[in-house]
């Protein structure tokens, strides 16, 4: 994407919401917020971005929104110093109101079961190491192993994993660093669906994220808002505008405060 073109699809956004009645920032978390990191309890977010993330939640004019493949909680200790956060977390199954109110949605018992014995085959198979267990889903990361023990992994999991996703209301999701096996819906895109639902319809809307999981976000808001893909290297994408991070990211988030003010 050339920088001129997504420079100037950013800057007629910040113009539109210097003029907004109200706003809606919406951000995943891994690889938009924080850098990627072997140990995944200590991806804190780039310096400088809970800061402005801060203020502009203070402003009272953005919902801010962070829509992530984690689990709500491994969000809320990560951003711990901000009050006042939305947080959807597994992909959308989870929901935490800025006021502290949690729901989650109804898992099915049979997706459940095949989730269960997903989990004991990658433990039998000596994958207990890389296992995340998530509502709705489990994952294995390989983030941090050699290349050969990639290479292994990779292709063992797929072929198991690819399996138990022939079974109804199952998906695999590859993103940065692993696979996912997790009920299909809801996913991002229903979560950025739910909140263009609850908006003002003259609210000016942003989803930023940076993996392929982020793009059913991207297609959600397609027509309804700016779809930004964080991501160091360009790849092809639903999105309409690209940021390297941290200091485009942090650029964007002072240009969306600057705006507020305006």
């Amino acid at each position: 994407m050339q920088d001129a073109r997504r420079t100037s699809i950013v800057a007629d956004f910040m113009n539109q919401l210097s003029h907004a009645p109200t706003s809606a920032l919406l951000l995943d978390y891994d690889g938009t917020l924080a850098p990627f990191q072997t140990e995944r309890d200590h991806a804190y977010p780039y310096p400088g971005v809970v800061p402005i993330l801060d203020r502009i939640i203070r402003s009272g004019r953005t919902r801010v929104v962070v829509i992530s493949g984690r689990p709500v909680h491994e969000v809320r200790v990560l951003l711990g110093s901000l009050n006042n956060l939305e947080i959807w977390g597994a992909h959308g199954l989870e929901h935490l109101l800025a006021d502290g109110t949690y729901r989650q949605a109804t898992i099915d018992s049979e997706i459940l079961t095949v989730l269960e014995k997903a989990r004991r085959w990658a433990v039998t198979t000596g994958f207990a190491s890389l296992i995340e267990t998530k509502p709705g889903g489990i994952a294995i990361h390989w983030r941090g192993l050699t290349e050969a023990e990639i290479e292994k992994t990779h292709a063992l999991a797929q072929k198991e994993l690819t399996s138990f996703a022939e079974q109804p209301g199952l998906k695999l999701l590859r993103f940065d660093g692993g696979l996912e096996l997790r009920t299909a819906r809801p996913d991002k895109g229903d979560a950025v669906a739910a909140i263009l639902k609850e908006s003002d319809p003259n609210a000016q809307v942003a989803f930023l994220g940076d993996d392929l999981t982020d793009e059913d976000a991207f297609q959600a808001l397609e027509g309804g808002g700016l779809s930004v893909l964080v991501r160091s290297e360009y790849r092809e994408t639903k999105a309409n505008a690209w940021l390297r991070p941290p200091h485009e990211l942090i650029s964007f988030l002072e240009q969306w405060l600057s705006s507020l003010s305006a």
